[in-house]
């Protein structure tokens, strides 16, 4: 810690303390303020979007009668989660970076037109987003369901980001790079990583595409993926704006320089190690998640060192932030960053995890994270930035405040019965009665018991949502007070004397930090070593793809016949698998309720794996053969009615709506591709017969039970056949058999255990 001037906008020591970094006349340029002003737009628009869909999904489980055709949770959830992470969130990390990197790096941004490319190409893929995944057209990838076209063009959009961000700190005025744009450069570069190898997939139509991986090996790439994108899209980007604005507003430097220097390196090369703690007790070998456990535990230490370096950064204007709603903002953000992070190495810890995963419990520390951090930050940025970006003064520092209060109360209403019914969840489906039975047998029941903490869970996203409103009603009317013409922001540097020698020199002792020094100043060799700190953790994804015997092969597991890919897709499509696994960990509570836990060679043909990471209906892995097929006609139909209390949405279209054929055959082509052996299949071109006539036979099989006649054109039969079949190949068995005739009644009565 020093007590040293700093510089208004860098934070290091002041130019009074040491020599001038630049050599002859002083330059003159104007700041790019108008691309900052666009992004701020875009982040409270999608503010309101994305919260506002998290709203509806949030009612559609308390009220399941909101289900509405299409719109129903397992399309809009994916909507939401896209709609926050990446429009919102997204669009305020581009905010923050594009007006903090200017001032720091004493320049414009390198080309004003690639930041204009790159404002409007991440609106238009967000746009696409909106319309492609209610449509259900998506990989079924949690946090990567954006398909093959979508996907290209976010890593071209990420690239012209790249560009415009290490070309403007290639002409900087700044000798040394303040530690927020550290975390810009890991970000950018540690996200394209993570994008580019978890979509490599093969297209088999426009809006269609399998992944290269499979099974364990789709899983670990997964939430190597899913774990880090948490890690280097909404937390290292926004740890650069907390270090840049929280010592602007508060008016003080950091608190200690070496302090960020340890926290950064610690958290690029941990935190990429951390992901496979996603699949404690899966199929995934135990090393891998046991590793995963390791890196997550000891990540619990540069985390808290992140928090320690930002609140303390207050010492001495603690009165400031009683009386600045923009500072309650950071603090209460940096708050929650400090819980996420301790919740996350603690839900990590496989005992922890037994219980929690599956559950709500997860859920909840996702929305303590987003709303609390990144939803916090960016609203005390944008209330920061608003008097400087639209020269006028905030139109009312009393309804900021509310909006602080709105949201903190509102959060802690949402996020405390989440908490509630995780736990309440976790020990439910463990429970024992005295006879050594499940004490709760039938799945619903679990269900049913959360209702009243559902609404609650509303009342909180209410207020959260209308401290929202009111802020971006705030933040307009400021706008609306601008003046007829924007002043340009001048700023003013000498160029770089290339003569310049660092007043810190590296005397080659390590606690000299001297050496640090010495790489801000090198830009290029700072980026490559960042990007092999963050590249080593590939180390951990080379056995689970390279040495077999982390994948042991069943002869009784074949490809799914033509019929049940084509199910599986739109189970994929109708979002299933955010609300159901397909996963029976090795606990005796679950073999009790589901049947033989899960084998990893059991996944080998699965693109994409469909493990889950939320039970909200039933874990499916062990469905096959359990219910008749007129049993799952008339629980798509109207679900209620087959299992009482269920809050599964009515899926009637797929029993109205006719299945695209000519898709079967691009689906079996595209599997062959990435070497699924369907090879008798394209090479005669039979894969839609075989379909058809699979078809008729559950059609056939249908009408016995005494359901509907004539459905071997439609949708449910696909379906059908997918969900029968899972399970079934431990057993030896390749298909479903039709079973005799079944009324409604009894069908209604099968229910025991159902969704």
């Amino acid at each position: 810690m020093s007590n040293t001037a700093v510089a208004p906008e860098t934070g290091h020591p002041s130019p009074s303390s040491q020599p001038a970094v630049g050599s002859g006349k002083l330059e003159r340029f104007i700041y790019d303020d108008a691309i900052v002003r666009a992004f701020a737009a875009a982040t409270v628009v999608f503010a309101i979007v994305g919260m506002l869909v998290g709203l509806i999904i949030a009612t559609q489980l308390a009220f399941p009668q909101t289900n509405v055709g299409w719109f129903h949770f397992g399309r809009l959830r994916p909507l939401h989660t896209n709609a926050v992470i990446f429009a919102f969130a997204g669009n305020a990390l581009f905010t923050g970076i594009y007006y903090s990197s200017q001032r720091l790096l004493k320049a414009r941004m390198f080309n004003d037109t690639l930041s204009w490319i790159h404002f409007w190409g991440w609106q238009l893929i967000i746009v696409a987003a909106a319309i492609t995944l209610p449509l259900g057209i998506t990989t079924g990838k949690e946090y990567a369901e954006l398909e093959w076209p979508i996907d290209i063009a976010i890593a071209v959009i990420w690239v012209v980001f790249a560009i415009n961000l290490f070309g403007t700190i290639a002409k900087r005025r700044e000798r040394h790079m303040y530690v927020a744009i550290w975390f810009y450069i890991a970000s950018i570069l540690t996200v394209a990583i993570l994008h580019i190898f978890n979509s490599l997939a093969i297209p088999v139509s426009p809006l269609k595409s399998y992944s290269l991986y499979a099974g364990i090996q789709d899983a670990m790439m997964q939430w190597w993926y899913g774990h880090n994108a948490v890690a280097f899209f909404l937390t290292t980007p926004f740890l650069g704006l907390m270090y840049y604005f929280m010592p602007k507003a508060a008016e003080r430097p950091v608190f200690s320089y070496k302090l960020s220097i340890l926290h950064f390196w610690s958290l690029v090369f941990i935190y990429m190690w951390a992901g496979p703690h996603h699949l404690h007790y899966t199929a995934l070998p135990e090393w891998a998640s046991s590793l995963g456990m390791l890196f997550s535990v000891v990540l619990w230490m540069p985390s808290w060192g992140g928090m320690i370096n930002g609140l303390l950064t207050l010492r001495g204007a603690w009165n400031k932030v009683a009386e600045d709603p923009v500072l309650k903002f950071f603090v209460v953000g940096v708050t929650f960053y400090g819980m996420s992070t301790f919740e996350g190495p603690l839900l990590s810890i496989k005992s922890v995890n037994a219980l929690s995963h599956y559950t709500d419990w997860t859920i909840a520390h996702v929305h303590s994270g987003a709303l609390g951090w990144n939803g916090f930050i960016s609203f005390g940025m944008l209330y920061w930035l608003a008097p400087r970006l639209f020269q006028a003064k905030l139109h009312s520092k009393k309804q900021a405040e509310l909006h602080f209060w709105l949201g903190t109360v509102g959060m802690l209403l949402y996020i405390v019965p989440i908490y509630t019914a995780g736990v309440t969840q976790g020990l439910m489906w463990r429970a024992f009665d005295e006879t050594g039975r499940l004490q709760y047998p039938d799945f619903v029941e679990t269900v049913t018991r959360l209702m009243p903490m559902y609404w609650v869970r509303i009342l909180g996203g209410t207020m959260y949502f209308t401290g929202v409103c009111l802020g971006a009603w705030n933040l307009l009317k400021t706008w609306m007070a601008r003046p007829a013409a924007y002043a340009d922001s001048v700023g003013e540097a000498a160029a770089l004397d290339p003569n310049w020698t660092d007043p810190h020199p590296d005397t080659g002792k390590f606690m000299d930090w001297g050496w640090h020094r010495a790489w801000e100043r090198k830009s290029l060799m700072f980026s490559v070593l960042v990007f092999l700190t963050v590249a080593a953790s590939a180390i951990e994804l080379i056995p689970t793809f390279l040495i077999q015997s982390n994948v042991p092969t069943i002869a009784t597991v074949k490809p799914y016949t033509p019929l049940e890919l084509a199910g599986r897709e739109i189970y994929i499509a109708e979002g299933c698998y955010n609300c159901h696994s397909q996963m029976v960990r090795p606990f005796r509570a679950e073999t009790e309720r589901y049947g033989e836990y899960s084998k990893p060679g059991e996944f080998v043909y699965d693109h994409p794996f469909q493990w889950g990471s939320r039970r909200i209906g039933p874990d499916l892995h062990r469905v096959g053969g359990k219910y008749p097929h007129l049993w799952h006609v008339r629980h798509f139909e109207n679900p209620p009615a087959v299992v009482a209390n269920s809050i599964m949405p009515a899926f009637g279209w797929l029993i109205s709506d006719d299945l695209n054929w000519p898709q079967v055959e691009k689906n079996v082509n595209g599997m062959a591709m990435i070497g699924v052996p369907y090879g008798d299949y394209v090479k005669a071109g039979t894969a839609e017969a075989h379909a058809r006539a699979q078809a008729k036979e559950i059609a056939d099989a249908i009408a016995l039970e005494g359901g509907p006649k004539s459905l071997e054109s439609k949708q449910v039969v696909a379906v059908i056949a997918y969900l029968q079949r899972l399970g079934k190949d431990i057993k030896g068995e390749t298909a479903a058999k039709p079973v005799a005739k079944v009324d409604g009644a009894a069908a209604a009565a099968a229910a025991g255990g159902g969704q």
